[in-house]
């Protein structure tokens, strides 16, 4: 496979800046360079997506001060785990439209706690505009990577994803080769399912741990890892275009989680002609490796570009990312290396 400049995801946009999944963020990370921006999609009561990273959102959205909704606060299992609060297919649209944006991670982002109750949630299609309007004044195409989130759960509850995304695509007329949409997944049988309904690029999650849970649900005994290995990397290889690892899973860490040796993964994902965009860099040094950390403080920035270029030089093809503009100049600094 032939060695292109990685390609910057922004992940929910700019999150390190701006409020996660919102206009703002997202537009932010359109004008720091990002490649693609990023949504993570559920359904609503009345089946429209929107663009949350969970279907609950009482960690997300002001929810909880809207007495008129106190009711619907319930416990689910979710992908076998229980959770509780308030779930996006428990209100609709117009419903959904009535809350504002709250900050996901305010001790590791204060920054963003002045921004909260500015937003509102964004409709799937929303984002299509904002990547569709952004291109015509920027000189390269503005892509949006999409993720499907608990497809196997909200098919159970009568609301089927795959379907809802088709309808989304073929409404903005993107669901056709060459459209720069990619999407992506946790789960495996969505994406098989997927791949004859649209033309776009698949890409396969993974995740150092655990299991898709479709799988799991099935009862059948493979895991992420299982996923990795070359056999099961050339099936994949039929019904998508890349994998998408946990980034440890690309360049492992040592028992003090510091950067050890790099795995084989890119190596045998590329000899089946898979793309490998990793998640997800980020500049604090909380999810910083112990060797690139600069203080204890979790909140504070690390050397987030020694790691981007040990990543880059492992081979990637892409990489989801928080801070945007990091991102694009530990790019730049790589390429003038090369």
């Amino acid at each position: 496979m032939s060695r292109t400049p990685p390609v910057i995801i922004a992940h929910r946009g700019v999150p390190g800046e701006r409020l996660e999944h919102t206009r703002p963020s997202y537009l932010l990370a359109i004008e720091q360079g990002a490649d693609y921006i990023e949504p993570d999609v559920v359904s609503t009561k009345d089946g429209v997506l929107v663009v949350r990273h969970e279907n609950e959102i009482g960690g997300t959205t002001d929810v909880a001060e809207h007495p008129e909704f106190a009711e619907r606060k319930v416990s689910k299992f979710i992908d076998g785990v229980p959770c509780t609060g308030w779930f996006t297919e428990d209100f609709t649209l117009a419903e959904i439209k009535t809350l504002r944006v709250c900050e996901r991670l305010p001790a590791l982002r204060p920054q963003n706690i002045r921004l909260e109750h500015t937003q509102r949630i964004l409709t799937f299609d929303e984002v299509l505009v904002i990547a569709q309007e952004a291109t015509r004044w920027r000189e390269t195409p503005v892509g949006v990577y999409v993720e499907t989130k608990h497809p196997t759960y909200f098919a159970g509850i009568g609301l089927d994803l795959n379907d809802l995304l088709v309808t989304a695509l073929e409404r903005r007329g993107v669901n056709r080769a060459g459209s720069p949409i990619m999407i992506q997944s946790m789960e495996v049988g969505n994406l098989r399912r997927l791949r004859d309904r649209t033309p776009l690029p698949l890409i396969q999650l993974m995740n150092r741990k655990g299991a898709p849970y479709d799988l799991v649900a099935a009862r059948d005994p493979r895991t992420y890892a299982t996923l990795s290995s070359p056999a099961e990397l050339a099936e994949i290889a039929t019904y998508a275009n890349g994998i998408g690892p946990n980034k440890s899973q690309i360049i492992a860490r040592d028992k003090r989680s510091r950067l050890a040796g790099e795995t084989r993964l890119v190596g045998h994902a590329h000899d089946v002609g898979l793309m490998v965009h990793i998640w997800t860099m980020r500049n604090e040094n909380n999810f910083l490796p112990t060797d690139l950390r600069t203080s204890s403080n979790k909140a504070a920035h690390g050397n987030a570009v020694g790691e981007y270029l040990a990543f880059f030089d492992a081979g990637v093809d892409g990489l989801f990312s928080d801070f945007t503009q990091t991102a694009v100049q530990a790019r730049a600094t790589w390429l003038a290396r090369q």
